[in-house]
């Protein structure tokens, strides 16, 4: 089933003036998706997963937050936090006059997921959280960003040398996946260190104890043998909040490489709760 996309922009005050963020747009209705990218990687990344939904009837939109993708990419770390990402998010909803959404997204996607139905549960109908961040991930975390943050302050002609080599090579003449790798290395020394910086020493994630409090429907994806993203911390995701079920990928490939089963997974899940009455949806 072919669906209409369409980019749009909008503009926030992240604190260094208006900045810009960008998005597409998939289908149409009130039926709404949001999705968000992981760390560093662009809004693209979730085109295929926004076509498979879009094609179920839902209005699905992907947005590049800042820092990130085709959006403007301040150097000051301050504007960088989870919760920024969070407000960008319910900026996004009241830019596209959406009431509700099911809100979505892969790593860092899925934390900001988190911070929005903590900041802004009456705005949130569902969340699909594939590989969240959580307690189990910290060391490895450490271990795979805090060279990236070195690299970019204090060698920042290697990241800049990166760009240089990544970004002329045509996007349409490869693989979408390698694409997707190209963008990811498409950065400037100066943002990266700053998203970085921002992201590394904020909260990851609303605490344990606020996510017990968050009865919204949960759809929690986990990947087996990801350190970065480890199963375990799914697993307890779904298990803190009331409302949520764990689905187990069989591999960190699967939803990239062999997606049917989870694409189904994700549209049943939006599609029911958008079938279900928001009061019924919170009661459990």
């Amino acid at each position: 089933m072919l669906v209409s996309e369409r980019i749009g922009q909008l503009f926030v005050d992240a604190g260094s003036g208006r900045d810009r963020l960008e998005y597409t747009e998939y289908g149409a209705g009130e039926q709404w998706v949001v999705l968000l990218h992981g760390q560093l990687m662009p809004r693209r990344m979730q085109q295929p997963l926004a076509r498979a939904l879009a094609s179920r009837g839902l209005h699905v939109v992907t947005l590049d937050l800042l820092g990130h993708g085709r959006s403007d990419r301040p150097a000051d770390p301050l504007v960088y936090s989870m919760t920024a990402f969070a407000e960008q998010v319910v900026a996004l909803l009241d830019h596209l006059g959406a009431d509700q959404a099911v809100i979505g997204g892969t790593s860092l996607g899925a934390n900001v997921s988190l911070e929005v139905a903590d900041l802004a549960p009456e705005r949130v109908r569902g969340l699909i959280c594939e590989m969240p961040v959580l307690d189990n991930a910290v060391e490895a975390g450490i271990l795979a960003f805090a060279p990236l943050m070195f690299a970019a302050r204090f060698v920042p002609w290697s990241v800049d040398a990166l760009r240089a080599l990544t970004r002329p090579v045509p996007r349409g003449l490869v693989p979408f996946w390698t694409g997707i790798v190209l963008d990811t290395l498409d950065q400037r020394s100066d943002s990266l260190a700053a998203v970085v910086h921002g992201i590394f020493f904020g909260r990851i994630a609303p605490p344990s104890r606020r996510r017990r409090e968050l009865r919204v429907p949960a759809l929690v994806v986990g990947h087996p043998a990801d350190p970065i993203h480890p199963a375990a911390d799914a697993a307890m995701l779904a298990d803190e909040m009331p409302n949520a079920r764990f689905v187990r990928a069989r591999s960190i490939l699967e939803w990239r490489v062999w997606p049917e089963r989870l694409d189904h997974e994700a549209a049943e899940f939006a599609l029911e709760c958008w079938a279900t009455p928001a009061e019924v949806l919170r009661q459990g």
